[in-house]
């Protein structure tokens, strides 16, 4: 199981988090985008449709449709409905629940560094889990970092 804590200083997530969804579903994957937040949800939801002009993600919001047939399901609590195996925790809290999926997805800014560090120290010991923490540099390009 890997999780990848990414650590928002330059690019808001608007902007990272459909990159990473794009790589997801291009690699056969389904992908379970979560938030308590839902002003945030509704956010990512617009910028799914419209970060890329010629890019077309199929997405939605959990509840809206079918949601067993969604690449990308965005929602408020980590349920998988479309058989994700991937999830992208984007409001700033770790969840434990992220660990029974394949691969994790941690997204915080400055405002939630303290939570994901308690996270990071919490992950050391558990068996099976491999993380990665990856940064920006000042152009908004990601290194791994750790």
């Amino acid at each position: 199981m890997q999780v990848d804590f990414y650590h928002l200083t330059v690019t808001p997530l608007e902007r990272a988090l459909p990159g990473i969804a794009v790589k997801v579903v291009e690699s056969g994957q389904r992908l379970l985008i979560v938030s308590a937040d839902a002003h945030q949800r509704q956010r990512i939801d617009g910028s799914l449709w419209t970060w890329q002009a010629e890019s077309f993600l199929p997405h939605a919001q959990a509840g809206a449709g079918d949601d067993k047939v969604q690449p990308v399901l965005i929602a408020g609590e980590v349920a998988p409905a479309n058989g994700a195996r991937f999830v992208a925790l984007i409001d700033g809290e770790w969840r434990d629940a992220a660990l029974e999926f394949d691969r994790a997805f941690h997204f915080f800014g400055e405002d939630s560094i303290g939570a994901a560090r308690i996270a990071w120290k919490g992950l050391a010991d558990r068996e099976g889990v491999e993380r990665r923490y990856w940064k920006q540099d000042e152009n908004g390009r990601w290194a791994q970092a750790a």
